[in-house]
């Protein structure tokens, strides 16, 4: 998207910073903390200059023929969910050990889910009710490193009641910071692509970027899924009421690729 544009969508809109894939520095408990003066303020606030220049999220262009998708990326997958929290500001289910995904000769651990309202990231300038992120990570060695993610975006759309999300919406806690566990195999991440192709890369629009709260950390690979999954109005209101709108403003693409 243009600075021009940024700039129209900046005056425009009014929605609040809030949270990305979590940012604490241990890949095992990767909480949201957005910071009090965005709160504060209510804006749709851009970051200061010295964040970087790989920033999430961004609008995507769909129509660029041009790019040859040759990533790899391979799932190894169980379907483990075992507890839903209320985080106040996120709706968040936790994996339970065992499952991976390889990318680049890296293997990293699925953590949890959890959802924005309305969508951090654009398709062509378009904005969704709601999106989903499938957080991944490697945890850092030692202090001095940094840790690493990758995120599966899921964008929803207003449509049909959507299985997956039917299986923990009643379970959400009711007070902030609240924590259930869940029976594994209640809730099923597969329900939601029963009728996708998760699998198949090409299906993904990849970039390079960011952690969408402080401190931003770029070394995040992003995979936006090009299907919109369908969510009833009821079910995307249900988890917008809970967390609010907790969506950050779109970042500069500056000089990467979308892939």
């Amino acid at each position: 998207m243009s600075q021009n544009i940024s700039v129209c969508l900046l005056l425009s809109l009014s929605l609040s910073l809030s949270a990305c894939a979590h940012h604490k520095q241990t890949a095992n408990n990767i909480a949201h903390k957005p910071s009090s003066i965005h709160k504060k303020s209510g804006l749709y606030i851009l970051p200061d200059l010295d964040h970087g220049l790989i920033q999430s999220p961004i609008n995507i262009r769909s129509f660029n023929e041009e790019t040859i998708n040759t990533h790899e990326i391979t799932f190894h997958y169980q379907d483990k969910i075992k507890a839903i929290e209320n985080l106040g500001n996120t709706v968040q289910l936790n994996f339970a050990e065992g499952s991976t995904v390889s990318y680049e000769g890296l293997n990293y651990d699925f953590k949890q889910v959890h959802f924005h309202t309305p969508s951090e990231h654009l398709i062509d300038g378009m904005t969704f009710p709601m999106e989903m992120h499938i957080v991944s990570s490697i945890a850092a060695k030692n202090k001095n490193d940094t840790p690493r993610y990758l995120v599966l975006g899921i964008l929803f759309k207003m449509g049909q009641a959507n299985k997956f999300i039917d299986e923990f919406l009643n379970q959400i806690p009711k007070t902030e910071h609240g924590i259930v566990p869940l029976k594994m195999g209640a809730v099923k991440l597969n329900d939601l692509f029963s009728s996708t192709k998760l699998h198949d890369v090409k299906n993904f629009y990849h970039y390079q970027g960011s952690l969408t709260t402080p401190p931003y950390t770029e070394t995040v690979q992003w995979f936006i899924f090009k299907h919109i999954i369908e969510a009833s109005p009821e079910q995307i209101e249900t988890i917008s009421t809970i967390e609010g709108n907790n969506a950050r403003h779109i970042q500069g693409i500056f000089t990467r690729g979308i892939d």
